[in-house]
């Protein structure tokens, strides 16, 4: 199943940019995802093609009109996700680029100037209003190159290793292990000792000790979910242990 992939925005030159070298443009040129760019402006009904007004009840910048986004959508809805790339929306996860990935592709509808008309979202709530994180960009396109970035790394046979997808920093909640290659010494400093014994428990146990502490003092907020989640399933298995017991 090819992964298709349809950005809505106002500068379509700007795709598929980075994502047309490397492992992605590889994929791209064997056909394992296509990028399908749509102009927002072709859906303005003036002669001047304008996407943008001044915000009600005054302030800077221009907000996008919602009957010309919504036009656009609408010519491309088939189904598919559809993502509004704003800092208003739900950060994205790690778990929801997989359900992505997993899917039949994306339609990512890229913000500019002010924002987008509140009406949009509610005349069309299929839309999922994305955040890539807490900073403001100038528009949706690089966001949406990260995100569309971080779909197609997972698709069969973009990356060489299978476990490069699943050994890695947010899948199990936390951030990945500290890596190291040779050479074994380099300005007095030296691989961990455990990474060199050949005992892939010790090993194991090592990594999983680094994610923790690492994401512990690093990322609280990652911390504090997993370790929520972890506590109630732990619960939850000794509900479960009390039931069979009675």
């Amino acid at each position: 199943m090819t992964f298709a992939a349809t950005i809505l925005t106002l500068y379509p030159e700007m795709f598929p940019g980075p994502l047309g070298v490397s492992l992605a443009g590889k994929a791209l040129e064997r056909g394992d995802w296509t990028c399908e760019t749509v102009q927002i402006r072709d859906f303005a009904t003036d002669k001047h093609r304008t996407v943008d007004d001044t915000p009600a009840g005054g302030g800077a910048g221009m907000v996008l009109k919602a009957d010309v986004l919504a036009a656009a959508v609408d010519s491309v809805a088939d189904g598919r996700p559809i993502l509004a790339m704003t800092p208003r929306g739900k950060p994205i996860t790690q778990a929801r680029i997989r359900e992505l990935a997993a899917g039949p592709g994306v339609t990512i509808l890229c913000g500019r100037f002010e924002g987008f008309d509140e009406r949009l979202f509610e005349a069309r709530p299929e839309i999922e209003q994305v955040s890539l994180g807490d900073v403001v960009l100038s528009g949706g396109e690089p966001a949406a190159l990260a995100i569309l970035d971080a779909c197609i790394r997972l698709l069969p046979g973009v990356m060489g290793a299978p476990d490069s997808g699943t050994e890695e920093s947010f899948e199990e909640g936390l951030l990945e292990y500290p890596q190291y290659t040779r050479p074994q010494e380099w300005e007095g400093r030296t691989i961990p000792e455990v990474l060199r014994s050949g005992d892939h428990a010790k090993i194991a146990a090592w990594r999983k000790q680094r994610s923790e502490e690492d994401t512990r003092l690093r990322r609280p907020d990652l911390w504090e979910r997993y370790s929520g989640a972890r506590d109630q399933s732990a619960s939850g298995a000794r509900r479960m242990k009390k039931d069979l017991d009675q």
